[in-house]
């Protein structure tokens, strides 16, 4: 494994690590995770990560590439894209442009540089069938993109236990605890650490009964649903007024 010195990572809520609590409610995620154990790997790793729930390629763009490359990353992840996918209106090509461009930035200032597609949940996901064909058309974009700038891509889409709802939280957008756990893992099998079977399918559960799925899926339109559509009107987002959990390099997480 490459020894890295400084890690930071930029995105929205799955980087910030929505989904995952420490136990005094902050949230931990996936990047810190990754940084605890790549820390323990790599004595003298600073790490920084400075993303923001509800934001879009366009913003992790405007407002996290230039902080992140003043701090002069050996090793970046550039993950963002869904709040972007799951909005009424799309610029794919403009989206798609912005993301190329700073991954061409990091590859430039010579830094490796993590990214990874997204899951398809085949219309078991918050917006459905709906939503697949740009779920599709951005993960190929991203392929192309990454073997552009040379990134180091942890290819979800055709793992079927990426998917599995069971390793998302009750809202249906972001990774539970176990689920940020396996996308660490992931994510650290492509720097050479071994950790096995971070990808396996878990064990086959029973079907549950459609009134009670139909059940499940109304409280969750109630309580999660209808929440984002009000946002969505009234132009707000769920990271207004919020800023970077760890804005400056320092030790990881223990």
């Amino acid at each position: 494994m490459p020894a890295f010195q400084r890690f930071v990572a930029i995105g929205d809520s799955q980087t910030e690590g929505v989904g995952d609590p420490y136990p005094d409610g902050s949230e931990r995620g996936w990047a810190d995770r990754f940084a605890t154990v790549l820390g323990e790997r790599s004595p003298g790793l600073l790490y920084a990560n400075l993303a923001v729930r509800g934001r879009r390629i366009a913003e992790v763009h405007d407002q996290q590439l230039g902080p992140a490359l003043a701090l002069e990353p050996d090793l970046v992840s550039v993950m963002a894209g869904a709040n972007d996918l799951i909005r009424p209106r799309l610029d794919l090509d403009r989206t798609l442009a912005l993301l190329a461009d700073m991954q061409a930035s990091f590859a430039a200032a010579a830094a490796t540089i993590l990214t990874n597609t997204y899951p398809i949940a085949e219309g078991s996901g918050p917006f459905g069938r709906g939503a697949t064909d740009r779920f599709r058309a951005f993960n190929q974009g991203l392929r192309e993109i990454a073997a552009e700038s040379g990134a180091l891509l942890l290819d979800l889409e055709p793992i079927a236990s990426a998917a599995d709802p069971r390793l998302w939280a009750a809202d249906r957008l972001h990774l539970n605890s176990e689920g940020h756990a396996r996308l660490a893992a992931g994510v650290l099998s492509l720097i050479g650490e071994a950790e096995p079977e971070w990808d396996a399918e878990l064990p086959s559960s029973h079907r549950r009964h459609p009134a009670l799925r139909a059940r499940d899926d109304l409280d969750w339109a109630v309580r999660y649903l209808l929440p984002w559509v009000g946002r969505r009107l009234t132009g707000r987002s769920s990271g207004d007024g919020r800023f970077a959990k760890r804005p400056n390099l320092g030790p990881p997480p223990a």
